[in-house]
C-alpha cells in the first residue's frame, strides 16, 4: 500500500509540474515591440583595413624562415576600427566607431543594434568607413521600405556583394545607392 501511495504522489507532482510549465509557456504574454511598431536591425561583422602596408620579403629573408612560414608577403595583423552610422528618415539614430576583435586586434568589428520604429514608410541610409585613419566613405546605401506592424528589416553588410544588403519579409530588397531614395 505504501508503494502505491508513493507512485500516486509522484504522478500528482509530475502533473502539477507539467501544468505549471504549460501555464508559464503562454503566460505572462511577452511582446518585444508594440502592436503598432516595427523593428530595424543593424547586424554584421566586418574587417577594417590593415593599419600598415604589406611588404614583399626578400629571397634572403624567405630562406631564413622555416618552410611552413615562407609567405612572400609580410602583412601587419592589426586592423583599423570601422565607423558606422545609420540615418532613419533623415535623422541619425546610430553612430559608432567599432574596434576590431581579437587579442591582436585583427578580427572583425561587430555591430548588433535594434531600433523600434513606428510602422509605416521609412527611409534608411547607412554608411561604413573601414579605415578611420583615412576616411573615404567607402560604403553608403539607402533604402525606402514600408514596414507593417511586427515586421523586421535587417541591414547586413557583405563586401563581396558590394556593401550593404537589406532583407525584408525574408527576401533581399535592393537599396538605391547613397542618395537617400528621394
Amino acid at each position: 500500500m505504501n508503494a502505491w501511495l508513493r507512485r500516486l504522489g509522484q504522478a500528482a507532482a509530475y502533473l502539477a509540474f507539467a501544468a505549471a510549465v504549460g501555464w508559464l509557456s503562454a503566460r505572462p504574454s511577452y511582446a518585444p515591440i508594440g502592436p503598432d511598431q516595427a523593428l530595424v536591425r543593424l547586424s554584421f561583422g566586418h574587417y577594417g583595413a590593415r593599419l600598415g602596408e604589406c611588404r614583399r620579403r626578400s629571397a634572403e629573408e624567405l630562406a631564413r624562415l622555416p618552410p611552413n612560414m615562407r609567405a612572400v608577403l609580410d602583412c601587419p595583423r592589426e586592423r583599423s576600427p570601422i565607423r558606422v552610422h545609420l540615418e532613419l528618415d533623415g535623422r541619425r539614430v546610430y553612430e559608432a566607431v567599432l574596434a576590431p576583435s581579437g587579442l591582436s586586434r585583427d578580427g572583425p568589428a561587430h555591430v548588433y543594434e535594434k531600433f523600434v520604429v513606428p510602422a509605416g514608410e521609412h527611409r534608411l541610409r547607412v554608411f561604413l568607413d573601414e579605415d578611420i585613419h583615412r576616411p573615404q566613405g567607402e560604403y553608403t546605401a539607402a533604402v525606402r521600405a514600408g514596414l507593417a506592424p511586427g515586421e523586421v528589416l535587417v541591414i547586413d553588410f557583405r563586401a563581396a556583394r558590394g556593401g550593404f544588403v537589406f532583407y525584408h519579409r525574408g527576401r533581399r530588397i535592393d537599396g538605391c545607392g547613397g542618395t537617400g531614395c528621394d
